[in-house]
């Protein structure tokens, strides 16, 4: 672990690209041979705007990531936070408590702030609103939310005290599960089902991202499944009844246009048009 630590302590920036680009690739790969959904698409054309704005979330965070440096500098030089207030314990642990608490404020709460607040919401609409979801959906995030979804996670490094190779730690961690989840591939349902007493699973997420409430406001944990079962927005529909998009705003066309996913933060509220039955 100490080895690990020190790795993510001093990872070069050319690594954790390729953490990026190695995942999206990986699972695009892994989409093509076992397919969850057959989606009747051209997948290059339907990923450019879902790759625009990933490469958008990477200049943010790299432009904003010296904020997190000195954060973190400052939490570890003054011993402040949550888990730097605990007992002494091994360092797996230490690192354990910290991305589980990372993942809390900068993924969960992050999540289900912007699912409750109105303006938020408009923003995080750009996730929601791809009626194809896979892997490259991941970081389909309008630079608006990679500000927000950045604000958290500063948010949780100087609440819970990680130090900065905790930090890179979950935040690889934090890509690669997204991507994973995301990506439209069949996995077996005992298998799946398993995992996500654990983790976030592909279709725990998935449900996340079906059209019409409640399920919508559900499962919003990125790697941890325990905060969704802690606090009550844990839910399951079975993968075939699972319909990719928002109801409010269905036009796929729309949906799929660059030019109108960067406007679509602005284009007002609109109330959701129904409620299933869970």
């Amino acid at each position: 672990m100490e080895t690990i630590f020190n790795y993510f302590e001093n990872i070069p920036k050319e690594h954790r690209s390729m953490i990026i680009v190695g995942g999206i690739a990986f699972f695009w790969i892994l989409e093509g041979f076992f397919p969850l959904f057959k989606f009747e698409y051209k997948k290059w054309k339907h990923a450019f705007p879902n790759l625009f704005f990933t490469l958008t979330t990477v200049l943010i965070n790299l432009g904003l990531a010296f904020l997190l440096l000195a954060t973190a500098d400052w939490v570890q030089t003054n011993n402040f936070g949550m888990i730097n207030w605990l007992p002494e314990m091994p360092l797996w642990l230490y690192v354990v408590l910290g991305v589980l608490c990372l993942d809390f404020f900068g993924a969960y709460l992050a999540h289900f702030t912007e699912h409750k607040i109105k303006p938020l919401w408009m923003v995080h609409l750009v996730h929601h609103s791809d009626h194809k979801v896979d892997t490259t959906t991941a970081n389909r995030h309008h630079p608006i939310e990679s500000v927000i979804r950045f604000v958290f996670t500063l948010l949780g490094v100087f609440v819970v005290g990680t130090p900065i190779a905790i930090v890179f730690i979950y935040q690889s961690m934090s890509l690669i599960f997204t991507q994973f989840t995301h990506a439209n591939i069949k996995m077996s349902l005992k298998i799946d089902k398993f995992l996500s007493y654990f983790i976030v699973s592909p279709d725990m997420h998935k449900v996340h991202h079906h059209n019409m409430l409640p399920y919508t406001d559900s499962n919003y944990g990125n790697i941890f499944s325990i905060w969704d079962r802690i606090f009550g927005t844990y839910l399951e529909l079975d993968r075939d009844k699972i319909v990719y998009g928002v109801d409010t705003f269905p036009d796929e066309a729309t949906n799929s246009s660059l030019k109108e996913l960067l406007k679509q933060p602005f284009q007002g509220y609109r109330k959701p048009t129904g409620l299933e039955k869970v």
